[in-house]
């Protein structure tokens, strides 16, 4: 038993291939493995898994298709892969959700709730949790966790945590709960390579502080705000320091940095102005029909009795 868990603890570390000093080094991205560490998946089976889910999501959870919004958030993701260490196509989708949150399936599927986009006050913020997920998609976290949990014996975990997506029934896909909840470390490692992937393609490293800050007010401002994949993470007070002292000694000093454009205002309004027009039409959408349950002692439905005339003699 104690091999199993010296093993699974293997799996969950985040080790990176290479030079001691590889994963400290931004000019390496590219060429670096950081996706070390054992893995019972083969990247094969990870990207036909990861398919298998991301098709399941988009049978019961509502996407936001508009070409405009879709082709923006593509865009700025392919921007951020291209100067990362993943070695696999990812795709990028926006979800229409009310709770602050994003996640990473198998094989670099990435999801980001419409209220993260809402809630982030440029690009460069935005790029900041796209970049964080990208970070989990390098390292093959989700396999690399799964993997862990496999050799615990622990993968038929029943997936509870979907509240803020749409309650996906995964469970039939055989997707262990180890798939989108990751460890404290893989969650440290995604935030030390997302801040190494923001820095490359340009944006401004302390957007990621200052989304950290913007998400802990309003989960206490809002509480319930957040999802709870993003409750997984580490605390944030915790993340901030991490990452503040990351971009003083790990990132070289840049003249300038894009903090934001006008592609990122207008594709906010627009997706403002989309949610509006969906929420209005929630509103007036004819509600479903609803079973009413017949009175305990006679049989009788309820309102049937108050409705019914009454005879008098």
């Amino acid at each position: 038993m104690k091999t199993l868990a010296a093993i699974a603890l293997l799996a969950t570390l985040p080790l990176l291939a290479g030079t001691p000093d590889s994963r400290r080094d931004p000019s390496a991205i590219g060429g670096r493995k950081v996706s070390g560490g054992i893995n019972l998946y083969s990247l094969e089976k990870e990207l036909a898994l990861g398919k298998q889910l991301s098709e399941e999501i988009r049978k019961q959870a509502r996407l936001v298709e508009d070409p405009i919004v879709a082709e923006y958030i593509n865009r700025l993701g392919q921007n951020l892969a291209r100067n990362s260490d993943v070695t696999f196509p990812v795709t990028f989708t926006l979800l229409e959700s009310e709770e602050i949150g994003a996640f990473t399936l198998p094989g670099g599927y990435i999801y980001v709730n419409t209220a993260t986009l809402q809630i982030s006050d440029n690009e460069s913020e935005l790029a900041s949790v796209i970049a964080h997920e990208l970070g989990h998609a390098a390292a093959r976290h989700a396999t690399r966790q799964a993997s862990a949990q496999k050799v615990l014996d622990l993968a038929t975990l029943p997936v509870a945590i979907f509240g803020g997506i749409g309650g996906y029934a995964l469970r039939q896909l055989g997707g262990p709960l180890a798939f989108f909840r990751f460890s404290r470390d893989f969650e440290t490692e995604a935030d030390f390579l997302g801040l190494q992937y923001l820095w490359k393609a340009g944006y401004d490293p302390e957007s990621s502080v200052n989304m950290f800050e913007r998400v802990e007010a309003t989960e206490r401002t809002r509480p319930g705000a957040v999802s709870q994949l993003f409750r997984t993470h580490p605390m944030t007070s915790d993340r901030i320091a991490k990452t503040q002292r990351d971009i003083g000694q790990v990132l070289p000093n840049r003249d300038q940095y894009v903090i934001n454009t006008s592609d990122y205002e207008e594709i906010r309004a627009r997706l403002n102005g989309l949610l509006e027009v969906q929420k209005a039409k929630d509103a007036t959408a004819p509600q479903a029909p609803t079973l009413k349950r017949p009175n305990e002692q006679n049989d009788r439905f309820e309102s049937d009795r108050s409705d019914r005339p009454v005879h008098r003699p």
